[in-house]
């Protein structure tokens, strides 16, 4: 192993200021820079990586020409960037008689501004909007919503679930699977867990699912759910509360169609549509020539839902609705691709000034 002494170091300079001098652009001298004080493979680096296998006395003496190198390096390249910053042209006078420049301000990203309008559409009808944890348990996502064991919703490959358990509010590990919420229902079921009714709340985040990425699907999007418990709570009461969404957030024409369908969590269960606000119902290309838009599902919510969160299914009923954040966007503005929500191109957010 051949030890560095004062000769290596003046070699090394030597070497250094020929590189330097023959560099032709501020990128070439930084990569000269580099090759000598790079935190790998360059020329100090190799210096101290003979330390490991050197004896103490041959330690100390590498270490010493090694620093000395490197700061002799940094000298002088402080000196050439001095140099190089003097030599640049100076800026001219500055014409006060040129109109100024407006500063180019942000603003909210599109999907931002349509969940901010439907929580505001939903608590002025009396809703309070409510958060809850993005992790969940097994019970709160499924076992609490009726959703059986057997259910496809629970499968691997359509889940994602968490391979260590996170812990519960005891402070142990909570013993049942966890995974990133599937839907936002599972707020639901923390609310009514800690609330007696009446209950009148709009829960909005995002979840995830085991989704390709495509024109229509992301593996991460955001939903909307609501939830409304009392006595007496009927299908017209959904129904109500759907209609005026719909007028306040797409026309004030808009009609509102239910299709019979199936959530383990509410009996009856109903896809929602929405009357097309572009053709008012007759027709167009936006709605594929049917006249309607999905929008979402909704039901009244199970007898079993509430005894997992110990109501009295005898006494109270309830409707429970959700809605896709994106696909309300979607639908608005008339996307083509949600894959366009998520990418950060400004010529596409800046589409949306407001």
């Amino acid at each position: 192993m051949s030890i560095p002494d004062r000769s290596a170091v003046d070699v090394q300079l030597a070497a250094f200021d020929a590189d330097l001098a023959a560099a032709r652009s501020s990128r070439e001298a930084q990569s000269v820079r580099d090759k000598y004080l790079g935190r790998k493979h360059s020329v100090v680096a190799g210096w101290m990586l003979q330390i490991g296998s050197a004896s103490p006395d041959e330690k100390r003496q590498i270490g010493r020409w090694a620093n000395e190198l490197k700061q002799e390096i940094e000298t002088r390249w402080a000196a050439y960037q001095a140099a190089a910053a003097a030599r640049a042209p100076a800026a001219g006078p500055l014409d006060v008689t040129l109109p100024g420049r407006a500063p180019r301000l942000g603003h909210r990203h599109p999907l931002t501004r349509v969940r901010e309008r439907m929580e505001a559409v939903f608590t002025r009808m009396g809703f309070t909007l409510v958060e809850g944890p993005e992790l969940e348990d097994e019970w709160h996502c499924f076992d609490a919503l009726n959703i059986p064991s057997e259910h496809p919703a629970r499968d691997m490959q359509d889940t994602l679930y968490l391979a260590t358990p996170v812990r519960g509010e005891s402070g142990r590990p909570d013993d049942r699977r966890t995974m990133l919420r599937t839907h936002t229902s599972s707020i639901q079921i923390r609310y009514m867990q800690n609330h007696p009714p009446p209950v009148r709340i709009v829960a909005s985040g995002r979840v995830y699912r085991r989704d390709d990425l495509d024109l229509t699907h992301t593996p991460m999007f955001t939903q909307m759910e609501g939830l409304a418990v009392d006595e007496r709570i009927s299908l017209a009461d959904l129904k109500g509360t759907l209609v005026g969404f719909a007028r306040d957030m797409f026309s004030d024409r808009a009609r509102v169609r239910f299709r019979p369908s199936f959530f383990p969590y509410t009996e009856p269960s109903a896809e929602v549509d929405v009357s097309c606000w572009q053709c008012d119902g007759s027709g167009c290309g936006m709605c594929k020539q049917s006249g309607w838009l999905e929008v979402g599902g909704c039901g009244m919510v199970h007898p079993a839902v509430f005894e997992a969160v110990d109501y009295d299914a005898e006494r109270y009923t309830g409707f429970a609705f959700g809605i896709g954040i994106e696909r309300v966007a979607i639908l608005r503005h008339q996307v083509q691709d949600i894959r366009l929500f998520f990418e950060n191109d400004l010529r596409f957010l800046e589409q949306f000034p407001y």
